[in-house]
């Protein structure tokens, strides 16, 4: 089975940055999509970043789109998100996902999941 562990959480004030990184395992096939969700206390889990590994195409939420980038390590095996302009509203625990092929960014949609990364902003 694919194993995902998440990194590079922490607190950060409005306007900073953070970037997480997923690491990817136990899979050789590497023609996977990856994507990052997040989930805020009390909220539905949102798809907000994915990766399609074949052709390297991304997708960003509305939400996210000109702030946060996903890219692919050229060890192929690590998925980078990088978020700036951070706002408080991006608060969340944030989740690393991955499923053979291409897949729609909703949650019922992976197969992979790692345990998760926090992710907190102040005002």
């Amino acid at each position: 089975q694919v194993q995902l562990v998440e990194s590079g959480g922490g607190s950060v004030q409005a306007g900073g940055s953070l970037r997480l990184s997923c690491t990817i395992s136990k899979y050789t096939d590497k023609i996977l999509a990856v994507a990052w969700f997040r989930q805020a206390s009390g909220k539905e889990r949102e798809g907000i970043a994915s990766i399609y590994t074949g052709d390297g195409s991304t997708f960003y939420t509305n939400s996210v789109k000109g702030r946060f980038t996903i890219s692919q390590d050229n060890t192929k095996n690590i998925i980078n998100l990088q978020m700036n302009s951070l706002k408080p509203e991006d608060t969340a625990m944030y989740y690393c996902a991955a499923t053979p092929g291409r897949a729609p960014i909703q949650a019922i949609s992976w197969r992979y999941w790692g345990q998760g990364t926090q992710v907190t902003v102040s005002s």
